[in-house]
C-alpha cells in the first residue's frame, strides 16, 4: 500500500496573532476609554427645562423632550425642592452654554415618546451624575438602561452621607415616585 503523505497548507500565524492583539486593544481601549467617546452624537441646543430630569432640546430641527435616563428630580410640586432642582440643572445647562451631548442606553423612548438620555456638558461631564453628586436628585433606573448605574449608585451613597440637597435635615420628605403616585396627572412630558 502507497500512502500519500496529506499536505497540509502552510498557515501563517502572524495575520491570527495580528488579529488577537488588536480584538485585545479594541476590548480593552473600549472599556477604559474616557466617557466623553460614549456620546452619541453632536452637542445640540437646549430650548428648555421643565423640571429636574426632564429637558426639551432641538435635534434635527425638531423640538424633543429628553427625561434624563437614571435619575428621579422631585416634582415642582415638592416644594422647594422640585424648583430647587430645576435651578440646579438649568445653572448646569447655563454653565455648558445651552447646549448638551445625548448618550442613548439601550431603549431609546419612555413609554410618554420621551428620549431617553444621559446628557453631556460642554466639558464632558454627565450632567445626570452632577444632579445625583449635588444632592438635586435620586438615582431611578429601569433595566435596561443601566449603563452608569454604579457611578450614580455611588454619587448617591455619597449625596447622602454629606447630607446634600434633598438628603439634609431640611430635605425632601417624600420619594418623587410616591409623590408622584399620589398626585397623578394624565400625562407625563
Amino acid at each position: 500500500m502507497n500512502r500519500r503523505p496529506v499536505k497540509l497548507k502552510k498557515f501563517s500565524l502572524i495575520p491570527t496573532i495580528f488579529f488577537i492583539v488588536v480584538a485585545v486593544f479594541y476590548l480593552v481601549y473600549d472599556r477604559n476609554s474616557d466617557s466623553k467617546q460614549n456620546a452619541d452624537g453632536p452637542f445640540v441646543p437646549v430650548v428648555s427645562v421643565s423640571d429636574g430630569d426632564t429637558v426639551t432640546v432641538m435635534i434635527d430641527r425638531k423640538e424633543e423632550k429628553i427625561r434624563l435616563i437614571g435619575i428621579d428630580a422631585p416634582e415642582l410640586g415638592q416644594k422647594p425642592w422640585g424648583q430647587k432642582s430645576k435651578l440646579f440643572l438649568q445653572d448646569l445647562l447655563k454653565s455648558s452654554g445651552w447646549k448638551v451631548q445625548p448618550e442613548y442606553d439601550v431603549d431609546k423612548r419612555d413609554k410618554y415618546g420621551r428620549l431617553l438620555a444621559y446628557l453631556r456638558a460642554a466639558d464632558g461631564q454627565l450632567i445626570n451624575l452632577l444632579m445625583v453628586k449635588n444632592g438635586y436628585a435620586a438615582i431611578y433606573t429601569f433595566p435596561p438602561n443601566v449603563k452608569y448605574v454604579r457611578e450614580l449608585r455611588d454619587a448617591q451613597r455619597d449625596a447622602r452621607d454629606k447630607k446634600l440637597g434633598i438628603w439634609s435635615e431640611e430635605g425632601l420628605k417624600e420619594r418623587p415616585k410616591d409623590y408622584r403616585r399620589e398626585h397623578p396627572r394624565r400625562q407625563r412630558g
